[in-house]
């Protein structure tokens, strides 16, 4: 039988005039990884600090394991362990002694949080670095300790805010590693990303948020088998194209039952609710001195399902990505 960590209830954050979350609710099933999908400004964070007692809750409800503590969240924070966007560590004070001094905050032992800072250091593969000072940690490294931090206490529930952004590919890699590692050993995560990608790769059941707003709340398969109603061929140029506005409307209008539009500068992604035949499109193509180096069909993915349900492209979220 599936058990609710958390459930929330018409969640709703106020600032002014201005609302920053509206009216939204989920549930968080035990031991799932469970996702809030969207572009930066969303509300994801908003969430987060509401459901951890950082931001006060303007109207709603939050439940953990089935007991309102909407006005007393700090009683959940014995089983929940949060890793925010930006670390709360200390620069001058090394990886072991960060962890012993978060383990001394949640009342443990010197002997218990001694012994659970050295595993937690090996888990994390930062032995080498144990004696070495905060600040001098690489992003990915900083990034790691303090999911370790996190974990000190052995807390149920980990709350991650967007926690591969900014770090190097390989320090990603690993992060995601450990993630999946820790879920399948029983601790329940709730990770906020915009990262599709990750999201597909990491998460059982996805909430897809935009402007303070809950889109859609399904499983990933669901999500996606939902976009494979469209045929979708990705036609790749051999150059560059300058003026994507006017082909695309030049295609749209030769082929009524097509959906054209521009992936990036050299791709074109062609969408149609029936199979499509290419070879019109090619002659098309060649007439106007466009050539195609490429054709592949398009298989159904999260990135699909996001965008048919939020109407938001993706080049908007990885330009989120590079402000952050």
């Amino acid at each position: 039988m599936k058990v609710n960590i958390i459930e929330a209830k018409n969640l709703t954050k106020k600032y002014g005039d201005f609302t920053a979350v509206d009216t939204i609710s989920f549930r968080v099933e035990k031991g799932e990884v469970f996702g809030l999908l969207g572009p930066n400004g969303a509300g994801k964070t908003t969430t987060i600090n509401m459901l951890i007692g950082m931001a006060k809750i303007s109207s709603g409800k939050v439940y953990y394991n089935g007991v309102d503590l909407t006005r007393s969240i700090k009683k959940a924070q014995e089983i929940i362990g949060v890793v925010a966007d930006e670390s709360n560590l200390y620069d001058e004070m090394s990886g072991f002694d960060n962890l012993c001094f978060c383990g001394s905050l949640y009342g443990l032992t010197k002997k218990e949080r001694e012994n659970k800072a050295k595993k937690l250091l090996n888990t994390f593969q930062l032995n080498e670095a144990a004696n070495k000072k905060f600040k001098a940690y690489s992003k990915g490294m900083k990034r790691k300790l303090t999911i370790a931090a996190a974990l000190i206490h052995h807390p149920q529930i980990l709350f991650l805010d967007e926690p591969t952004s900014g770090i190097d590919v390989a320090s990603a890699r690993q992060i995601r590693d450990l993630i999946k590692k820790l879920n399948e050993k029983g601790t329940t995560v709730f990770l906020t990303t915009h990262y599709i990608e990750e999201a597909e790769r990491l998460c059982d059941r996805i909430a897809f948020l935009n402007r303070g707003k809950i889109i859609k709340i399904d499983s990933v398969n669901n999500l996606i088998n939902e976009s494979k109603d469209e045929h979708i061929i990705e036609v790749v140029l051999d150059e560059n194209f300058s003026d994507k506005a006017q082909l695309s409307a030049k295609l749209n209008e030769k082929f009524t039952y097509l959906n054209c539009q521009f992936k990036n500068d050299k791709t074109i992604k062609i969408i149609s609710i029936k199979p499509i035949d290419i070879s019109p499109i090619v002659q098309f193509l060649s007439l106007q001195n466009i050539f195609i180096i490429e054709a592949r069909l398009h298989r159904p993915s999260l990135e699909d399902a996001f965008v048919k349900l939020t109407g938001i492209e993706i080049d908007l979220m990885k330009k989120d990505k590079e402000k952050k």
